[in-house]
């Protein structure tokens, strides 16, 4: 059974802060991102389940409802990394609400990470399992570790019509506007498929031609 709020045994946090995050995202952000986001959730949550990890389910909701927010339009001319836009964007909404400043840090490290593999999971859990949603929805990481029934009950509830495509349309318009933001990240793929022209940072170049003598 699956409802607006439930699916795969997993449900949505019923809270007056998850019930905001789901209204702000809702109308912030595109249907793409929406669905992205709550099979972030969803699938982060399933993990967290089958590696038995104790975990906050507040704070993952939030964290994953607002983990791919800085890719809107609001943000192209920031400057910043995607991720530090969307985290900071959390980070505001959290302080307005006088949420502690611990579960405040974890919100905004679990965004703030969720591009930089082989650092969360080694974190507090609901950094951990934001990245875990992700990868197992962008990227089919750890993709049989769900049952198929599981699966199917949380995209029969967000679904991914030509998911691929879309989202990497999202993440090149996203990012196309700063494209040094993704020196050293795994976004600078995106760019180098799909933006003619670009040309990606060189570490070794960078060390090279520093001002330092030797």
């Amino acid at each position: 059974m699956t409802s607006d709020f439930s699916a795969a045994g997993v449900r949505v946090p019923d809270s007056k802060l998850a019930r905001e995050t789901t209204e702000l995202v809702r109308d912030a952000a595109s249907d793409l991102i929406y669905d992205h986001s709550r099979r972030v959730y969803f699938f982060g949550a399933l993990q967290g389940r089958n590696r038995d990890l104790s975990f906050d389910p507040e704070l993952l909701y939030i964290a994953a409802m607002f983990h791919d927010l800085g890719l809107g339009e609001p943000f192209h001319g920031s400057g910043r990394r995607f991720e530090v836009d969307s985290a900071d964007e959390a980070r505001r909404f959290l302080q307005a609400r006088q949420v502690p400043e611990d579960s405040i840090r974890r919100v905004w490290t679990a965004i703030a990470l969720h591009t930089t593999p082989g650092i969360p999971e080694f974190m507090e859990p609901e950094v951990a399992l934001v990245t875990a949603g992700v990868e197992y929805d962008v990227l089919g990481i750890g993709y049989h570790d769900l049952t198929e029934a599981d699966r199917a009950a949380v995209v029969g509830l967000h679904p991914r019509p030509d998911f691929k495509q879309r989202i990497l349309e999202a993440f090149t318009e996203g990012i196309r506007p700063k494209p040094e933001t993704t020196f050293g990240n795994v976004k600078a793929d995106v760019l180098a498929h799909y933006v003619p022209g670009f040309e990606r940072g060189d570490f070794v170049r960078t060390i090279l031609d520093s001002p330092w003598a030797e």
